[in-house]
């Protein structure tokens, strides 16, 4: 079966002067226009391309790739709008995708970028692109559990935080206080879910939460010291920025692992920076050793 808004893999039946018609199986033939067929085929050849409709509403193959296909979420430009039916977007294609002004959340104007999820309309299978970029959550409940591992889309910048669409169908929230990386709307990132709320958005951070976040962090800035010498210019007093760069943790997890590192006595503060301890045998899972003399 063909999906329209798709990449799909058809055989090629036929030439002809237009192009070449490739078997859509239920659909019939589905005609590839000459701009597009490839320099060298054979009738039987299986080409993968996309399928959609052109300016006459008709189902056409191409082997150009859109910006998005059906189910994605894009950022794409303005480039025109009808009075009558809605805006028009620049997704790749010879024909410009159109964004219905029913779909849209607030007027928009040409050269503008917008988030948009693409869908094809059940009724007269065109593809289009809706800015109610969660639709579908409420067809499928969040079943993600805490800590876990989650792509998400940043798509708008409150007084909270930033939010995100997770796995291209829940709403999600990433604030303010937990991001160290410069975010920008439109950006694709990977973090960890800290909690689904029952009205189901979900709350979302950059980096894993408790001993799993800590004693990674941990080793590495001993594994850090020891390649520098036993000392470090990097306490609980070093910038947000430097410690990004050369741990890849937020200042927080910094200052957490630093505490684990401390209370090892593993570490030692020297007001700049830290100092390496003798302790060979330490590690993230043990416990603080004993001071036997009670000093």
């Amino acid at each position: 079966m063909v999906s329209i808004g798709k990449r799909n893999t058809l055989t090629v039946l036929r030439d002809s002067t237009v192009g070449i018609y490739l078997d859509a199986g239920e659909r019939g033939e589905i005609l590839m226009p000459n701009r597009y067929v490839p320099r060298r085929f054979a009738q039987g050849d299986r080409l993968d391309v996309f399928v959609y409709r052109d300016s006459e509403d008709r189902l056409v193959a191409t082997t150009e790739t859109p910006r998005a296909t059906v189910g994605e979420v894009a950022t794409l430009k303005v480039v025109s709008i009808n009075a009558r039916v809605g805006a028009f977007l620049d997704w790749g294609l010879a024909k410009d995708l159109l964004l219905p002004f029913r779909e849209q959340l607030g007027p928009v104007r040409v050269g503008q970028n917008v988030m948009v999820r693409i869908y094809l309309d059940e009724k007269t299978q065109r593809i289009a692109a809706s800015m109610k970029l969660n639709q579908d959550s409420a067809i499928e409940p969040p079943n993600y559990r805490k800590g876990q591992s989650v792509e998400f889309l940043i798509c708008e910048k409150t007084g909270l935080g930033y939010k995100a669409l997770v796995e291209g169908a829940h709403p999600g929230m990433l604030y303010h206080e937990g991001i160290s990386i410069p975010v920008a709307i439109g950006q694709k990132l990977k973090g960890f879910v800290r909690l689904v709320r029952p009205d189901g958005k979900i709350d979302l951070s950059l980096e894993p939460a408790g001993h799993r976040r800590v004693a990674p962090l941990a080793l590495r800035i001993v594994e850090t010291l020891r390649r520098s010498g036993g000392r470090l210019g990097f306490d609980d007093d070093s910038s947000p920025e430097a410690i990004r760069q050369t741990f890849g943790a937020s200042k927080k997890a910094f200052k957490q692992a630093l505490g684990t590192l401390y209370k090892a006595r593993r570490i030692r503060f020297s007001k700049p920076g830290i100092e390496l301890l003798d302790n060979t045998t330490w590690s993230p899972h043990s416990q603080p050793p004993v001071n036997r003399r009670g000093n």
